[in-house]
């Protein structure tokens, strides 16, 4: 196996163990020893690879964000109506908890508060799902003949951000509170769909 070849497996590696490790010890307890321990490999390899631990978290939270963002975009782009996209990523949701991902992004904008660098890859990170939102708030707005006072940007910066605050009660153990956060959110679905039932009505209404 060449240098070429082995590097990449090695890094997949190391970022694998930094997020178990970071899952198990938060940001603040996170440490290049304890990813290396966990990884297999010598703490050089760590800074090898990613030079620091930031830039190796940063790494972590741009290959988990990918992937789900990919995800995320082929869904909105399928044709099916607006409600069931929104169920499908209230799906979504539940898929990242359970996975880790919404740990580890709630722990680098929790740590992006206090370490400038940080804060600038979360913004990076997170302006990604703006976007997509904003891109279904315009194909909403255009199918329904606009959102009211709202302008695309807005509903989706409204979503995305009832999103994120969920995230970190659940994270937080509201739910344990009975709050109604999955609920809440799952009923925005709810309105979403007799909007759109009650616009198809009027327009097969307006053609007879």
């Amino acid at each position: 196996m060449t240098a070429l070849t082995a590097e990449p497996d090695t890094a997949r590696t190391i970022l694998a163990a930094a997020r178990e490790r970071l899952l198990i010890d938060g940001y603040a307890g996170l440490s290049t020893r304890k990813v290396a321990l966990q990884a297999g490999v010598p703490v050089s390899q760590l800074h090898y690879h990613f030079g620091s631990k930031g830039a190796m978290v940063l790494a972590l939270l741009e290959s988990e964000n990918r992937r789900r963002l990919a995800r995320q975009a082929g869904m909105y782009a399928q044709d099916w109506p607006l409600w069931r996209r929104y169920e499908q990523a209230c799906d979504f949701l539940e898929d990242d908890l359970e996975s880790g991902y919404v740990r580890v992004l709630q722990e680098m904008i929790a740590a992006g508060w206090s370490t400038p660098a940080l804060a600038e890859a979360a913004r990076n990170v997170l302006i990604g799902w703006y976007e997509v939102l904003t891109e279904v708030a315009t194909e909403a707005a255009e199918s329904f003949g606009g959102l009211g006072p709202f302008e695309p940007a807005e509903i989706a910066t409204l979503i995305g951000n009832a999103f994120i605050g969920a995230e970190a009660l659940l994270l937080l153990g509201f739910e344990r509170q009975q709050l109604p956060i999955r609920s809440s959110l799952r009923r925005v679905g709810a309105v979403i769909r007799a909007i759109e039932e009650r616009s198809a009505n009027e327009q097969a209404g307006a053609t007879t």
